[in-house]
């Protein structure tokens, strides 16, 4: 096991800098996730670390050790692939021990951290199979038990689960923090899925256009937003913005909508920012419906209903809304009042989109 250390990395191609001064702080044993869109830069970061690409500058170090110019067998850590990389005329235990005869382990050793994997990952039956007589989930099992008979320091997943259906993907998630709680190995998980995110890392580290938003743990980035862009990309769906200005109401403060028909009373810990114009982000489930007095009434635009919940699209002061309900019978509103719950409100710059402090 070994902590690992980002110190202000770069990583150009051409003139295109896919990671911009990247800083990052793995303690050791920790699961780590790297989210973020498309072309954000986390698989880049993750070939970094691995040695597969090497970094314009700063620095890359394992448990304190400098690895930048190591080659990728001398840095101790395991990557698993977002295609499995699995060889076709191979079973599964002759891919499981490729990479230790690569590495000439006595065979004795082999076949013990090969048992030892395969009974860990439920392949035991599975051995002498080829790759394409097994289903997508047990390929990515194999995938993981070749990088964990390597005993790496850290673990790299990068997008392992994204070949897979939903169903399989809510299995393998639960069965990779599993493992990780078994193992306790450092594991850095690259994915742009926000549940997966989510749901597995202890922290993680939100990426955009190369650069670090936020990290933290799941439900302090939920929460606590720092960028209007995390409150976006977290969470299924993101916040609710609303854009407006903090202005006085009698002796009080409110926030006044850009459009028409939204005004609503604040507490006195935004006077500071009073008179500029800032964005409101809120959850769609800390938008409620009133059945009578309410803080604004809204046009329903449309309504996923999903059997435990509906997700209804709500025309409010010139704003679209998605307000998050219990049920299905919501779905047959036209017209509803709204509350809003502004405690768990976040207030971003209108202009920067960082959070107000």
């Amino acid at each position: 096991m070994a902590s690992v250390r980002l110190d202000n990395i770069c990583k150009n191609f051409g003139a295109v800098r896919a990671v911009d001064r990247v800083s990052i702080e793995i303690p050791d044993g920790e699961l780590m996730v790297l989210v973020g869109p498309s072309g954000c830069g986390k698989s880049t970061l993750l070939r970094l670390v691995a040695g597969l690409e090497e970094a314009t500058s700063g620095g890359i170090f394992i448990d304190d050790r400098e690895v930048s110019r190591m080659k990728p067998q001398d840095r101790d850590v395991a990557m698993v692939f977002q295609n499995y990389a699995l060889f076709p005329h191979l079973n599964v235990e002759q891919n499981m021990a490729f990479s230790l005869k690569f590495r000439k382990v006595a065979k004795p050793e082999i076949r013990l951290r090969v048992a030892e994997a395969a009974e860990v990952l439920g392949l035991a039956g599975l051995l002498r199979r080829k790759p394409a007589e097994l289903s997508g989930g047990q390929r990515q099992r194999v995938a993981l038990g070749r990088a964990m008979v390597c005993k790496p320091k850290v673990f790299l997943l990068d997008e392992p689960l994204s070949n897979l259906d939903a169903r399989m993907r809510a299995v393998m998630r639960a069965e990779i923090t599993e493992l990780h709680r078994r193992l306790g190995t450092t594991m850095i998980f690259v994915t742009h899925d926000q549940t997966e995110a989510m749901t597995l890392g202890q922290r993680l580290c939100v990426l955009d256009f190369g650069q670090v938003m936020q990290i933290g743990t799941p439900m302090d980035l939920y929460r606590r937003p720092a960028h209007r862009f995390v409150g976006d990309f977290i969470g299924t769906p993101g916040m609710n913005f609303v854009r407006g200005r903090i202005e006085g109401c009698d002796g009080g403060l409110a926030f006044v909508g850009s459009g028409d028909g939204l005004s609503l009373g604040l507490g006195g810990d935004l006077a500071k920012h009073a008179g500029g114009e800032v964005e409101m982000g809120i959850r769609p489930e800390n938008i409620s419906l009133a059945a009578g007095a309410c803080d604004a009434t809204g046009t329903v635009q449309g309504c996923e209903s999903l059997g435990h919940e509906s997700l209804l699209r709500v025309r409010c002061g010139g704003h679209e809304l998605v307000v998050r309900v219990p049920g299905a019978g919501a779905c047959d509103l036209a017209k509803v009042g709204l509350r809003f719950d502004l405690n768990t409100a976040a207030w971003f710059n209108a202009a920067s989109g960082q959070a107000l402090d």
